[in-house]
């Protein structure tokens, strides 16, 4: 007798994503020190046809929402983990800039760990070239 195979939930996603027609969406990684990089890439990538994510927050920029340290750390935490749920939406990751730190390094090793294509603005950064 043979059983049906459970889905995972990654497998009922690219499933939801079908059934309603969506073009693909590609989530935008790299510091946000190139946010008007992230500004452009986010353009051509809308002109393309494609949903864009990209992260919400500089917060290397003064706001009142960051202000306090304490707050900022937690705060910086929550924008993470949203980052990495974002990765997880995406079909594809673009990493934008010509500079990769420890945290889009990471959002990299983790794209690629689900299966994520990455692609980059300057290829000559990717950690694994």
């Amino acid at each position: 007798m043979s059983y049906p195979q459970l889905l995972t939930p990654e497998a009922k996603l690219a499933d939801a994503k079908k059934l309603l027609s969506l073009p693909r969406i590609v989530v935008i990684c790299g510091s946000t020190r190139f946010m008007t990089e992230m500004t452009e890439a986010d353009l051509r990538e809308t002109k393309a046809g494609k949903i864009v994510v990209k992260p919400g927050c500089d917060m290397k920029s003064p706001h009142e929402l960051w202000s306090d340290p304490v707050e900022a750390e937690a705060l910086k935490v929550q924008l993470d983990d949203l980052h990495r749920a974002k990765i997880r939406l995406a079909d594809e990751v673009l990493v934008v800039g010509h500079y990769i730190g420890d945290s889009t390094r990471a959002e990299i090793v983790y794209a690629r760990s689900l299966g994520k294509p990455v692609r980059f603005t300057h290829p000559e950064v990717d950690p694994d070239a």
